[in-house]
């Protein structure tokens, strides 16, 4: 097997994935992905696709992160893992599509506007 790469997007993240065989060992940026996202919440949506399907430490990650902040670098981290398993096995599409690890969120911030102080927000009126 050679590396299988995929992309992901979240917000303003966006996260290339290389999968090799392995022993499970997962870096982002060049650390550990436990040293670059401390929070246990945060770690769970990159290891999810993997216990999704079953498949823990059979594989080593290479995760490159630009953009954006944690938690949406990690949810873009998580779509791009999930891209990668389904190009290693189709059968892993039906439970990671199930649990929505490669449905595309496309929510992202909304401009401000100028007269605004806010996207939104208007300054308070006042009559006199």
């Amino acid at each position: 097997m050679e590396m299988i790469n995929a992309i992901g997007r979240r917000k303003a993240s966006v996260a290339r994935v290389y999968l090799t065989k392995g022993e499970g060992k997962i870096t982002v940026n060049g650390k550990d992905y436990k040293d670059y996202f401390p929070q246990p919440h945060i770690q769970y949506n990159i290891t999810a696709p993997f216990e999704t399907v079953e498949i823990e430490n059979i594989y080593d990650l290479k995760v490159n992160v630009d953009g954006g902040g944690y938690k949406g670098q990690s949810e873009a981290i998580r779509m791009a893992i999930s891209r990668a398993l389904v190009k290693l096995n189709e059968d892993f599409r039906k439970p990671l599509k199930s649990r929505k690890f490669l449905t595309r969120d496309a929510r992202v911030v909304e401009r401000k506007k100028y007269g605004k102080p806010k996207a939104r927000k208007s300054f308070q009126f006042s009559k006199r």
